[in-house]
């Protein structure tokens, strides 16, 4: 066999060439397991810790169960701030059944609603990042 020469067809592949198949198959082994690693890592993080909390009060107007796949309580808080005023709305979600029965029984009333921001979190954990942990209710 001449170096300019076609090579033997059925002659094992040179050793770089496998080396390069073995990294190759290990790559797209490992690349999808990281990528859902470093997912769940990022999906942890936004729901255990609160850009910010705080608390808004004022009368639930609108409060409902939504989602195709994931269901969550959505709501409307109206604040008034002067008596005359337009009320402005505070979009909320609670993920949590004993806080929104507490809401339902409160509706109509005057509330004090405690919230988490988790901001980033994808759609199916609520339709916004304001997540009430609480209900109480306020006199007037």
């Amino acid at each position: 066999m001449t170096p300019s020469g076609p090579s033997d067809p059925l002659a094992p592949p040179p050793r770089r060439a496998r080396r390069w198949w073995r990294r190759l198959r290990l790559a797209l082994i490992l690349l999808p397991l990281v990528a859902c690693a470093l997912g769940a890592a990022y999906l942890y993080a936004a729901l255990h810790f609160a850009y910010s909390s705080g608390d808004r009060a004022g009368y639930v107007q609108k409060f409902s169960n939504k989602g195709w796949v994931c269901k969550t309580w959505e709501g409307e808080l109206a604040m008034v701030s002067l008596p005359g005023s337009l009320p402005e709305t505070f979009r909320f979600t609670v993920r949590d059944e004993r806080v929104a029965t507490a809401i339902n029984q409160h509706l109509g009333e005057r509330v004090a609603l405690s919230y988490q921001q988790h901001a980033g979190l994808p759609a199916c954990f609520g339709e916004t990042e304001y997540f009430v942990v609480g209900v109480r209710r306020v006199q007037p």
